[in-house]
C-alpha cells in the first residue's frame, strides 16, 4: 500500500491529469481532421498535444530536485517550450502537399501547430484557457470552411477535366491557355491513369471565355487523349 502511495503521489497524479485533458482536447480536434480524411489525423494530434504537455511538464517539474540540491543553479522553463514551437513546423510542414498551383494541407499544419501550443497550456495547467482554444480551433475547421463555400458561391467556375498521355508537357498546355489570356484559378494533377495523368484546369467562369474553341484546341493537342468540362 505504501508503495502505490509513492507512485501515485500528488505531482504524478497533477501530470496524468493534464496528459489525459491534452489527450481529449487534442483528439478531438484531430477527429475532426479525420472525419476530412486529412493527411495527419486522430493519431498525429494526440501525439503532437500528448507529447507537448509532457514536454511542458518536464520543464515545470524535471528539473526541481536538481535546482534544490544546488541553490547556484537556475533555469528558465520556458527553454524548452520555446524548442517545442519551433521545432514541430518540421511535421506541419510535411502536411503540406503542392501539386501543380494547388497547395493541400495548410489548415491541418496550422492545426498541428495549435495543437502543439494547446498541450504546453495544459502542461502548465491552464485548463479553462485550452478548452476555450479548444472550442475556437472545432469552430473554425467546422464552420469557416462553409462559410468559405457560400462566400464563393456567386463566383461561378469552369474545370477542363483533361487526359493526358506519359509524353505529354504540361509546358504546351500552358501555353495555350495563355494564348488565349485565361485566368487559371486552379492547376491539379490527379492520379496517374495507367500511364496517363488526369489534369484539372479550374477557371473563372467568365462570358467572354469562347469554351467550344478551348475544348477544340486542348483536344487537338498531341498526346491529349479527353477533354470534359464540368461547370
Amino acid at each position: 500500500m505504501q508503495l502505490l502511495y509513492e507512485i501515485f503521489d500528488e505531482q504524478f497524479i497533477l501530470a496524468s491529469t493534464r496528459i489525459l485533458i491534452a489527450l481529449i482536447l487534442s483528439g478531438l480536434i484531430g477527429f475532426e481532421r479525420e472525419l476530412k480524411n486529412q493527411s495527419a489525423g486522430f493519431r498525429t494530434h494526440i501525439l503532437v498535444g500528448v507529447g507537448s504537455c509532457l514536454m511542458m511538464i518536464l520543464s515545470l517539474y524535471g528539473f526541481e530536485d536538481f535546482i534544490n540540491k544546488y541553490q547556484n543553479v537556475r533555469f528558465d522553463p520556458a527553454r524548452i517550450p520555446s524548442y517545442v514551437i519551433s521545432g514541430i513546423g518540421f511535421l506541419g510542414a510535411g502536411t503540406i502537399i503542392v501539386n501543380g498551383m494547388t497547395i493541400r494541407g495548410l489548415t491541418t499544419a496550422a492545426s498541428i501547430w495549435a495543437v502543439a501550443g494547446l498541450g504546453l497550456v495544459i502542461g502548465v495547467g491552464m485548463y479553462k484557457e485550452a478548452i476555450l482554444t479548444t472550442i475556437v480551433i472545432l469552430l473554425s475547421l467546422a464552420f469557416l470552411n462553409k462559410f468559405e463555400g457560400i462566400f464563393h458561391k456567386g463566383k461561378g467556375k469552369i474545370t477542363f477535366q483533361i487526359l493526358i498521355g506519359p509524353k505529354m508537357n504540361l509546358g504546351n498546355l500552358l501555353e495555350i491557355l495563355n494564348k488565349s489570356e485565361i485566368s487559371i484559378r486552379k492547376l491539379q494533377v490527379e492520379k496517374d491513369v495507367g500511364i496517363d495523368r488526369n489534369i484539372l484546369i479550374q477557371l473563372d467562369n467568365d462570358p467572354n471565355i469562347d469554351k467550344t474553341l478551348l475544348y477544340n484546341q486542348l483536344l487537338q493537342m498531341e498526346h491529349v487523349k479527353q477533354v470534359n468540362i464540368k461547370q
